[in-house]
């Protein structure tokens, strides 16, 4: 089995598992339960039936693999999974109102549709139902172990919501060092992809000191994703990611090449970039401008060479744990992947 075959095998019964979740208990609120279901992709604007983009579902497939490749069944974390895809899908609901994104995955985002306040509630049952599906944690797990799950969990949640302030404080700022970056993206990135990996390893039953190998291959995972985002988000296709051309530079987001681009301009005494960027708002007249400084600064080569440093720590981390079996390889996979994501 290979990684797209580990998605075909699994992500069914994970979004299967999934959609039993939201059932409206009664008519009165089959617009709150279709709200949730249109932002994961399953239904339209007028609540029926659809199958629209879903995300890449990386949260629960990595949960599943790290399960297996520390010798347990994939297939008892499957509630872990579903829990990780829900906390991930409510900071995806509440980002869209505080970045104002008006689409996401190709489709309006919840709050453009039906409002903010509808959009933060949705937000915020997405986020319950995560937990309730952590209840249904199957398998032989001690009261020990479930518990630091729930704790893992908790503290994963947490650390996203300081990662979400970070990176909308960065906005306000024109002073950002890249200290302060990979702390943000520690939290709102790679929080809860350290946290598959290693719920995933404790419900397979693995100690704690080879778990904790897994959540720093999760975190060293996280950084890479991120800083490919970071790619995707000013040089991507729209087809592929479902949002403006260089919609990161519109927002006047301090993502890493950005930051690298103004650290570069100071050192050659510049100010073209910091000019725009202390303007706090940003045109689609501004982007050739822009676009054509991280060119002549090679901010592309750096981005790229930053994240394929992250993906050889991250297979560093997982040689560590010792695992040697055909999930041990999928995970090796996934980490190449997304060292030649494309654009």
């Amino acid at each position: 089995m290979n990684l797209d075959q580990a998605f075909e095998k699994y992500l069914p019964v994970v979004d299967a598992e999934m959609r039993r979740l939201f059932e409206s208990p009664f008519g009165t609120l089959d617009p709150f339960y279709g709200m949730m279901a249109y932002h994961l992709g399953w239904l339209d604007e007028s609540f029926s039936s659809i199958r629209a983009s879903t995300g890449k579902r990386l949260r629960p497939i990595l949960c599943l693999l790290s399960c297996g490749a520390a010798g347990g069944e994939p297939e008892d974390s499957i509630p872990a999974a579903i829990a990780l895809e829900l906390i991930h899908n409510f900071s995806l609901v509440h980002d869209d109102i505080q970045d104002n994104s008006a689409t996401r995955r190709h489709r309006k985002t919840v709050w453009k549709i039906w409002g903010q306040p509808h959009a933060i509630n949705v937000g915020d049952g997405l986020f319950a139902m995560a937990f309730l599906s952590l209840a249904h944690l199957r398998g032989d797990l001690s009261a020990q172990r479930l518990s630091a799950i729930h704790q893992t969990f908790s503290e994963s949640c947490l650390l996203l919501c300081e990662g979400q302030y970070m990176d909308m404080d960065f906005e306000t700022r024109l002073t950002v060092d890249a200290d302060e970056y990979v702390r943000m993206i520690g939290r709102k990135t790679a929080a809860l992809l350290s946290c598959a990996a290693y719920v995933g390893a404790l419900i397979a039953g693995e100690e704690e000191d080879v778990a904790r190998k897994y959540r720093s291959f999760g975190e060293q995972l996280g950084l890479a994703f991120q800083v490919q985002d970071d790619i995707l988000g000013i040089w991507g296709d729209t087809k592929v990611t479902g949002k403006p051309v260089a919609d990161d530079i519109l927002q006047c987001k301090k993502t890493l090449p950005v930051l690298y681009a103004l650290q570069r301009e100071r050192d050659l005494d510049e100010d073209v970039l910091t000019a725009l960027y202390a303007e706090r708002t940003m045109s689609p007249g501004d982007i050739p401008v822009i676009l054509e400084i991280f060119e002549r600064l090679k901010v592309l080569d750096y981005t790229i060479s930053i994240n394929s440093g992250y993906c050889d720590r991250a297979l560093e981390e997982l040689e560590k744990t010792g695992g040697r079996n055909p999930y041990h390889a999928i995970l090796v996979e996934l980490v190449e992947r997304l060292r030649d994501r494309p654009a």
